[in-house]
């Protein structure tokens, strides 16, 4: 995996329910806070609304280079991910990637807590699921700008729907693994080297 160029701008996408907080971006923001020069560091908390999140994104991010700036997204976040990669055409890493949220979502209407907060709750409501259909787009443009990390062992998604979702990507499949996975720490270095800065 050879990065064009060192990423400058770094964008984390959390999951549903998730925040911050997460393990994962925690992990990433330390590993981005002992990489100097390191990039641009953003890991925004995103709003429950698609349409809100997607709006948040992409104004956050519109003075960015696209050809030196690069996301990470996980689970829902993933999504995210992908819809703004294939508006700016950069990079992006997809962890365990949400593939058809509206069709997942679904059931998950009404009050949710978030995972690492449970006293902050919020409202999934139906106008989400077609706030989602609404951010799906086709196949990627640039499968080249994509890397996947997938766990056959993800409870929550099909891995083989996420790896269809991404045909010509750079995909990790895992033999086992979870849908947090757990096991991040052990992938950054190869993160690290697809987003030129190992």
């Amino acid at each position: 995996m050879m990065a064009p160029m060192p990423t400058s701008h770094l964008l984390y996408l959390h999951g549903f329910r998730s925040s911050p907080q997460s393990a994962k971006a925690r992990l990433m923001a330390a590993w981005v806070a002992r990489h100097q020069p390191g990039p641009v560091w953003w890991c925004p908390q995103l709003p429950p609304s698609p349409q809100a999140a997607a709006e948040l994104i992409a104004q956050g991010t519109a003075s960015w280079p696209r050809e030196s700036m690069a996301l990470v997204g996980s689970s829902l976040g993933g999504f995210y991910a992908t819809w703004l990669a294939e508006q700016r055409q950069c990079r992006a890493i997809l962890l365990n990637p949400a593939v058809d949220p509206a069709r997942d979502l679904a059931s998950h209407l009404g009050e949710q807590s978030q995972w690492h907060q449970p006293q902050e709750r919020f409202f999934f409501r139906p106008e989400y699921v077609d706030q989602l259909r609404a951010l799906q787009c086709a196949g990627p443009q640039r499968p080249e700008h994509y890397f996947c990390i997938i766990a056959k062992g993800d409870e929550v998604l099909d891995w083989r729907e996420m790896t269809g979702r991404y045909p010509g990507a750079t995909i990790k499949l895992l033999p086992a693994g979870d849908h947090a996975l757990s096991d991040f720490d052990d992938h950054i270095g190869q993160i690290g080297e697809f987003l030129g800065l190992s």
